[in-house]
Order: C-alpha cells, then sequence, then structure tokens
C-alpha cells in the first residue's frame, strides 16, 4: 500500500513539473475560442504572409501613437525570437508607412508586418482599442487575447501553453 501511495505521489509531482501553468486571464474579446479570422496579405518586406492553421499563430496589432504598443513591441520581438516554431505576424494600424517603418527600425522587429492603413484587419478582428495580441493553436482557434494590461511574462505563458495543446 505505501508502494502504490508513493507511486501514486511521485506520479503527481512528476506531472505537475512537466506541465505548463495556464497563462493569467484572458483579456475580454469576443473571438476568444473562435476561429482566427483568415487573410492573406503582403508584408511590408514584399512576401505572403497568411493565418491558414497549422502552427501556433500570434497577431499583434499596434501603431505609432499607441503608447503601451511601444512597451509590448520588444516584448513581441523576443518571444518571435524565442519560438522559431510560432508565427508571429504584426499589424500596423498607422495612417503612414514612414510610421510603421520608423516602428519597425526603433524596435529592430523582424517579424512581418502587415500595413493595414484602412483598418480592415482592424475591423475583423474587432479591435477596438491597442495594443492587442491574439494567441492561436494549431487548430486556428484564437486561445488568449493580450490587452493594454499585458505583462512580458503573460504573453510568454500563454503561448507556452497553447504550445502544449493544454488549452
Amino acid at each position: 500500500m505505501r508502494f502504490l501511495v508513493f507511486m501514486l505521489l511521485l506520479l503527481s509531482v512528476f506531472a505537475t513539473s512537466c506541465g505548463v501553468a495556464p497563462p493569467p486571464p484572458s483579456a475580454p474579446n469576443a473571438l476568444l475560442e473562435k476561429p482566427l479570422p483568415k487573410f492573406k496579405r503582403r508584408t511590408l518586406a514584399g512576401s505572403s504572409i497568411h493565418t491558414e492553421p497549422g502552427q501556433v499563430v500570434v497577431v499583434k496589432f499596434f501603431a505609432k501613437y499607441c503608447e503601451p504598443c511601444k512597451k509590448t513591441l520588444p516584448v513581441a520581438e523576443r518571444l518571435h525570437q524565442e519560438n522559431a516554431d510560432v508565427r508571429f505576424i504584426g499589424i500596423a494600424e498607422d495612417e503612414y508607412r514612414a510610421d510603421v517603418d520608423e516602428m519597425i527600425q526603433t524596435y529592430s522587429l523582424t517579424f512581418p508586418i502587415v500595413h493595414d492603413r484602412g483598418n480592415v484587419l482592424a475591423g475583423r478582428f474587432r479591435v477596438s482599442e491597442m495594443p492587442i495580441t491574439f494567441v492561436a493553436d494549431a487548430t486556428g482557434a484564437i486561445r488568449w487575447v493580450g490587452g493594454e494590461g499585458q505583462k512580458e511574462e503573460d504573453l510568454a505563458a500563454a503561448i507556452a501553453w497553447v504550445k502544449t495543446g493544454a488549452n
């Protein structure tokens, strides 16, 4: 009997240490647990980017006028560098291309950026305030949404959690 109790205790410790804790609660959003809006656009670099399912996707909306974006963009870039298996897509809501280029240069952004000058994608994603970040699993379902109060560790935890499929 003691052996059985010991094995169950050991198994529970092992399972807990191998699991990934869920991220902090998602920001309220009508798209949570819904399919990621599909789109195919040209990036500012000229390549094509899409939101087809198949891998974890992070969609980050930002703009030069958005002060909180200036805190979350460096975090997104670092996480992009650390997660080669995750597709990061930046969507810039600035009116002028020069403002987008300035943000890319200022924050040394290397993930693909789409200029959504007409706010078409913002409409599809129902963006009403920024910054906002969507994390979708490999099936294309949005599992976590980060808003203005998002901390660096929140987005990192959301990506790790979605990558495990524990959602």
